[in-house]
């Protein structure tokens, strides 16, 4: 019996996040009430609030459903035993840019991140989050790309922050731009190309990957 309960609430909290992303993505998250995610979910408002403290942790949690993954595999880009690092970064933003044109949850999400959230009063904890998601990310690039120029024995044409913080733009700014119109351009085709040229201008030498 307890067993079916556990099973029971996380059925529950998949269906609240599962309806959170529809709602936001169609009205926008501040416009969105809790009541209106129950109501989509076949839940109680009083099942939000067991299973998340206030929009901004519902918000965080359906964030964290998808991009956790993503985050994850970053983490090992600066690991010693990774062969080859550059390829490593290459094939993981290969693979971010793939699953966000190809998975309609994962394109949802990011839409919904991207275009459809204000940093208003009660969102303050999601942009606390998406200023340390960032922050993460750059540590792991950064931490990587001196990896894979210590592996290539180069010296990079600029430090290795400012290199990490040029790659988080290309990829912010390309996967923004393709959220408004996902017919304008191929991401995942102008994506690896355009990171390629950067990776270039840095010294390495990509094309040869």
């Amino acid at each position: 019996m307890a067993r079916r309960t556990k099973e029971e609430a996380l059925a529950t909290r998949h269906r609240l996040l599962d309806a959170a992303e529809h709602q936001f993505q169609a009205k926008g998250v501040s416009r969105t009430s809790l009541q209106d995610i129950a109501r989509r979910a076949g839940a109680t408002r009083g099942a939000v609030y067991w299973h998340f403290r206030d929009k901004a942790d519902l918000f965080n949690a359906m964030m964290e459903r998808v991009t956790l993954p993503l985050e994850q595999s970053f983490q090992s880009v600066a690991q010693d035993e990774i062969a080859d690092p550059l390829t490593r970064i290459r094939g993981l933003v290969r693979d971010a840019l793939v699953r966000i044109a190809s998975d309609p949850q994962t394109r949802r999400v990011f839409e919904v991140a991207t275009h459809k959230v204000e940093y208003v009063d009660e969102l303050q904890a999601v942009r606390i989050r998406h200023l340390g998601v960032r922050k993460q990310f750059l540590v792991f690039v950064e931490r990587g790309l001196l990896a894979a120029a210590a592996h290539e024995a180069i010296a990079l044409s600029v430090p290795a922050d400012t290199a990490a913080r040029g790659i988080h733009a290309i990829l912010d700014g390309l996967i923004q731009n393709w959220m408004l119109d996902n017919t304008e351009f191929d991401l995942c085709k102008v994506g690896q190309g355009v990171l390629d040229i950067y990776l270039g201008g840095l010294g390495f030498k990509p094309e040869q990957k």
